[in-house]
């Protein structure tokens, strides 16, 4: 039972050692009330109540294993500005090493700044550089990172397509992680995974899946298969999970697949869900779980996450927590006659003329 082995895992007191590599990022709010218009535009005037900093892109799975209890190092680039010591500062105040972060004169770090009145977004704001590093930096970069790759049990690429992960960096990073026998899992951005080939997993979400494979439409799982297939055949990788919004997620390898649905009773906000996802696979895979087991328990993540609003994070505790009232739900269902299967919970038209179904790896 996936709790026994949890509780196994706690009570060594091993923690994981992760090093995520990724766009860092600082999301500042600002936040205030709005009862008129301003006279120079039509527009509102804010009355500023306050204004809050905190870690985003990359940022965010950082903190996200942080939560989970993982030593967590961090490799990336940041501006020669506030906003890139504050980003330091916070990572160092969670007990984040940061040796390998690396200051770029030429680019500032990327602040998105959102303003709000009250719950309202009205306007954000984006501050940054995406064009790729120079390839000074990118060796400088690397030399930095390899040290850490090979301290690790798993690396995690966060790429938000600002100019940090270019073809060749990237495809250093996997190689020297692969000669050391490190996982490479990724949240990937843009149209050429091929870039990622080599990794252990990529985590696409719909959108982004059917953007990389050229594949209009995400509607089923056929399509999700379809997709697959194609990213499978550019980048090599072991094994691709899908994140589907309120539908859950689709665990697939080149030969199988899985679908895991959404475990919430009621979703608020899937802002952030894919960071949890991520990071909580990486997590489990680097204390040895298996990817199934792995990607079981970040389903459950995701379904404590996307009840509340905003990124949020979650922690061991909570995921067995989780795990206890799903059972006792299903052990209702079952005493109730219902099926509760996981091709039951997902809605027929996306089942549809979906490939030979295999569940077991």
């Amino acid at each position: 039972m996936l709790t026994d082995k949890i509780q196994a895992l706690q009570q060594t007191g091993e923690q994981p050692t992760i090093l995520v590599i990724g766009d860092l990022m600082i999301d500042h709010y600002i936040i205030g009330s709005a009862s008129r218009l301003s006279p120079e535009a039509p527009v509102p005037i804010v009355n500023l109540k306050k204004e809050t900093n905190t870690l985003g892109g990359a940022g965010n799975v950082v903190q996200n294993l942080v939560a989970l209890g993982a030593k967590v190092m961090v490799g990336g680039i940041i501006g020669n500005d506030v906003y890139g010591t504050l980003a330091t500062t916070i990572l160092n105040d969670e007990g984040v090493v940061t040796d390998a972060i690396l200051t770029d004169d030429n680019r500032p770090t990327t602040v998105k700044t959102r303003v709000l009145a009250g719950s309202h977004q009205l306007l954000r704001i984006d501050r940054e550089t995406t064009g790729p590093l120079s390839a000074a930096l990118q060796a400088e970069l690397f030399e930095k990172l390899k040290p850490s790759i090979t301290a690790v049990d798993i690396v995690l690429l966060s790429d938000y397509n600002k100019g940090l992960f270019t073809p060749a960096l990237t495809q250093q990073i996997i190689g020297f992680a692969n000669q050391h026998n490190k996982k490479v899992v990724i949240d990937p951005k843009g149209l050429d995974y091929s870039k990622y080939k080599g990794a252990y997993l990529i985590k696409p979400n719909r959108k982004e899946l059917g953007e990389a494979a050229k594949v209009s439409n995400i509607n089923t799982l056929a399509d999700v298969q379809q997709a697959a297939k194609i990213i499978f055949e550019q980048t090599s990788t072991e094994y691709i999970v899908v994140t589907l919004s309120e539908e859950g997620m689709a665990v697939l390898s080149e030969l199988t697949y899985k679908l895991l649905p959404v475990k919430a009773t009621s979703v608020f906000d899937v802002t952030g869900a894919g960071d949890t996802v991520l990071a909580t696979i990486a997590y489990f895979l680097s204390s040895g779980f298996a990817i199934d087991e792995a990607c079981e328990l970040a389903n459950h993540a995701a379904a404590i996450v996307i009840k509340e609003i905003g990124s949020a994070t979650t922690t061991i505790d909570q995921i067995k927590e989780h795990i206890n009232l799903c059972l006792i739900g299903e052990q209702s269902a079952f005493t109730s006659g219902k099926n509760d299967s996981s091709e039951k919970n997902f809605p027929a038209e996306f089942l549809r003329n979906s490939f030979i179904i295999i569940e077991d790896y």
